[in-house]
């Protein structure tokens, strides 16, 4: 009887726990509210299931215990039951499985329109890098990764040259437009995580890898990496700040160019024509 009781314990605490835990999300702040439905229908299905497993075990015990003078008898096959617990178990993976895929053909479908946004991860610190004024990202490459320019963008590009960068800083977006958010590493495997916005992938060395989303409301939000990427890990911190337009737009107006960046580091004739190039690109 003991067992019986631990079990029963067992199933109605987990409930309690559930029911009376002060830990939650935080407040959402994306149009990804499809994530939150779909991961609190996964979590009633396997409750569900957990708790009338527990429970069925629990009776199984208490009705097959031990008593003198009975004996078992031996019913390998029940298809009744077969059947019972084939069609359940059929019946509740489809339901886990249907709202998740809903949820990833959202997920990779960017929508027209959305603004593009990297996000380079290294050991341990993010950079940023938004379109300039040609509304368009230039090229990168890993072979051309220095200290002077930790993006590896392609000084020979045009389009990089106007490329807002911010080193180790706070990125800023506007409310209420979606943002297809490019992932870059260049050193090991990173995960760029907001949890207020829930979305979040993967950052792979050599692949560029995205996903969007569309800030909901303002604020001030930490990002996180949710992969283990050595020992800095955790302070691998940063900031993500969603404004109103006029904000953005006024935060947007004292960010520095490639060209300005390369010009102030390195001083030499060679970045000074780059951003006289950059400046004369940008000119309407």
């Amino acid at each position: 009887m003991a067992v019986v009781v631990i079990l029963v314990l067992l199933a109605l605490g987990s409930v309690l726990f559930h029911v009376l835990s002060p830990w939650w999300w935080t407040p959402i702040a994306s149009n990804w509210n499809y994530i939150d439905n779909t991961i609190i229908i996964t979590f009633w299905i396997t409750g569900i299931a957990f708790v009338a497993v527990v429970l069925f075990m629990a009776y199984c015990v208490f009705r097959f215990r031990h008593r003198p003078g009975n004996t078992a008898d031996y019913e390998p096959e029940n298809r009744r039951l077969e059947s019972w617990l084939a069609t359940g178990t059929t019946l509740g993976v489809a339901a886990m499985l249907a709202p998740g895929l809903f949820v990833w053909n959202q997920f990779v479908t960017v929508p027209e329109g959305a603004a593009e946004v990297e996000v380079v991860g290294q050991q341990w610190l993010w950079n940023f890098r938004l379109p300039g004024a040609d509304g368009k990202l230039g090229t990168t490459d890993a072979r051309d990764v220095t200290p002077e320019n930790p993006l590896g963008l392609n000084r020979n590009d045009a389009a990089s040259l106007d490329d807002v960068i911010v080193e180790a800083g706070e990125l800023h977006l506007p409310i209420g437009k979606p943002v297809k958010v490019l992932l870059r590493s260049v050193d090991v495997l990173h995960d760029f995580y907001v949890p207020e916005f829930r979305a979040k992938m993967d950052m792979v060395p050599g692949m560029i890898t995205y996903f969007w989303f569309t800030p909901t409301r303002t604020g001030t939000f930490e990002v996180l990496c949710a992969e283990l990427c050595g020992v800095g890990h955790p302070q691998m911190r940063g900031t993500v700040v969603v404004d109103t337009e006029d904000d953005y737009q006024a935060w947007l107006a004292e960010q520095q160019t490639f060209s300005q960046l390369t010009a102030s580091s390195d001083g030499d004739p060679t970045a000074t024509a780059v951003a006289a190039a950059a400046a004369q690109s940008e000119a309407p």
